[in-house]
């Protein structure tokens, strides 16, 4: 009984890591000298981690996708079309429901790439297209290295801490590099990669614990965390309950009008409605600088929501089709 109930409301274990940082920033934040090594640390792990997504991504695999390309232009249509205009339309929300600051965060959370392991886990249990959920998915992690910082750029303006030649430079030294780096060294390194792919998952969660006590401790010394009253943060929520309300209904409806089978059809709406963690927060460090810590907590929340919605969704998908007898459900703890 109780491993049934933890399948019906997930609690994501990195969310609680996550919050426990959070936390901890609070408490003790970084300042001073502590800071600056504290900033130094963060810049590595965010190239660390571009690097490492770079050298995980099979470029031909996710080339050998291209016969799905209604699916995959489907997807990135609703990751980085619908999605943003969703998150503009929310501006009417200011400053009733939502601070700049939050709607800031809010939009951010709209120009992140889709998740892939997550994105296959819902995908798999449902009994869809799982081949395609993992092209979507490297597909929109992909074009989001390069879409995402240009999105910001031309939507979030100075309201993300300042979009400048000098942040530009940042996005290419601490993202583009390292994840072309690590595409041109993946034939060397992939085997290394699969043996410790245990460890190396410690690597990455640990790096993006490090990005989040940065930023929390940057929004802690500059005390910015007065303007997120407990009234707010309910508001955020409501607000992300309807964005995901939303945009689960564009993709089934959507996918089922354009005449896509019902498998393809659970990968959109699993690719199509999630937002990455895993790629989000070491962007918003890289593009919203001391502003960062309020700009990764919609992002934050929206996915433990997700997964939450998402394993009911695909039990209920799952229950539809006969699954086949000992099939395991893939993990969801990452983004």
């Amino acid at each position: 009984m109780p491993s049934r109930f933890r399948f019906r409301l997930p609690v994501d274990p990195y969310i609680a890591a996550l919050l426990g940082t959070v936390a901890l920033a609070a408490l003790l934040p970084a300042r001073g000298q502590a800071a600056t090594v504290a900033g130094g640390a963060s810049t590595g792990a965010v190239a660390l981690l571009f690097f490492l997504y770079g050298a995980r991504l099979s470029t031909r695999e996710a080339l050998d996708g291209l016969r799905h390309w209604r699916l995959h232009v489907t997807v990135l249509g609703c990751t980085f079309v619908l999605f943003p205009l969703l998150g503009l339309a929310a501006r009417g929300l200011v400053p009733f429901v939502l601070t700049p600051q939050l709607h800031s965060g809010l939009l951010f959370l709209c120009l992140v790439p889709s998740t892939i392991q997550s994105s296959i886990a819902f995908t798999s249990m449902a009994r869809g297209n799982v081949a395609a959920a993992v092209c979507a998915g490297s597909f929109s992690s992909i074009v989001g290295i390069a879409l995402t910082p240009l999105l910001a750029a031309l939507l979030l303006g100075n309201s993300g801490g300042g979009f400048s030649a000098r942040s530009l430079l940042s996005i290419v030294l601490q993202l583009l590099v390292p994840f072309l780096a690590g595409q041109l060294l993946r034939r060397r390194v992939g085997g290394f990669l699969t043996r410790h792919k245990k460890v190396l998952g410690y690597v990455d969660r640990g790096s993006i614990l490090l990005v989040v006590y940065s930023a929390f401790s940057a929004g802690m010394v500059r005390g910015i965390w007065h303007e997120v009253t407990p009234l707010r943060l309910l508001a955020l929520l409501g607000v992300e309950a309807v964005l995901l309300g939303l945009m689960l209904t564009v993709t089934t409806y959507g996918s089922r009008w354009l005449g896509f089978s019902r498998e393809d059809r659970l990968a959109i709406v699993f690719c199509g409605s999630k937002k990455s963690l895993a790629a989000g927060l070491p962007m918003a460090g890289v593009l919203f600088g001391a502003q960062a810590s309020l700009a990764v907590l919609p992002l934050m929340l929206f996915h433990q929501m997700q997964l939450m919605v998402g394993a009911v969704l695909a039990k209920r998908y799952g229950r539809v089709a006969a699954p086949e007898p000992g099939t395991a459900a893939p993990s969801l703890s990452r983004a």
